[in-house]
């Protein structure tokens, strides 16, 4: 009989423990209320129902911009190292030098792999991967790797940003006027892979 009334007992309050412990788990949870932010007060004034997540804060914001430049300088050093590039430790540099310049982070690698194999076949001493300023028998040569980054970073923004050609589609009349548009189809196919 003993066992009847406990099994009973425990049969029925089994459920009512558990609805109680669901119950003080989301008090336990509940997250406090905030001040609203200024967005949020703007669209409460309007008198417009809207939902929307929450904004982040300038913090957030901010190291998101730090992330995402980390994430495109080990992004372009990975590339590099798959091709066995001496770029590879310029990764940083290049990603600077297109921020500095307002251009893709990725064309200036894509127009080295294109032009050279990324440095594999230049000019001896040259340091000109991206086969900037050779034609016929006149070579365009830089100091080290890093002053022909920050070089033609800078001229693709002068000569082709500045006139409204930004795409390899755009840039391939004046930077390769002879090819066929084979030029613009291998470089886009890297700027590709680097996404």
């Amino acid at each position: 009989m003993r066992k009847l009334i406990f099994g009973t007992a425990f049969f029925f309050l089994t459920p009512f423990c558990l609805i109680f412990l669901l119950i003080a788990v989301l008090f336990a949870y509940q997250l406090p209320k905030t001040s609203l932010n200024a967005t949020e007060a703007m669209i409460e004034n309007s008198g417009n129902t809207v939902a929307f997540a929450a904004l982040p804060t300038s913090q957030d914001i901010q190291s998101a911009g730090v992330t995402q430049a980390d994430g495109r300088v080990e992004r372009i050093e990975q590339f590099l190292q798959e091709y066995n590039s001496p770029l590879a430790p310029y990764a940083s540099d290049i990603v600077a030098a297109a921020d500095e310049n307002g251009l893709d982070y990725r064309l200036l690698v894509s127009i080295g792999m294109q032009e050279s194999g990324l440095c594999k076949t230049i000019p001896v001493n040259s340091y000109n991967c991206w086969g900037f300023g050779i034609y016929g028998k006149t070579v365009t040569h830089f100091d080290n790797y890093k002053d022909a980054i920050y070089t033609i970073s800078a001229a693709l923004a002068k000569n082709y940003k500045a006139r409204g050609m930004v795409t390899p589609n755009e840039m391939m009349s004046v930077y390769t006027p002879q090819s066929n548009g084979s030029w613009a189809n291998g470089v886009n196919y890297f700027m590709n892979q680097l996404q």
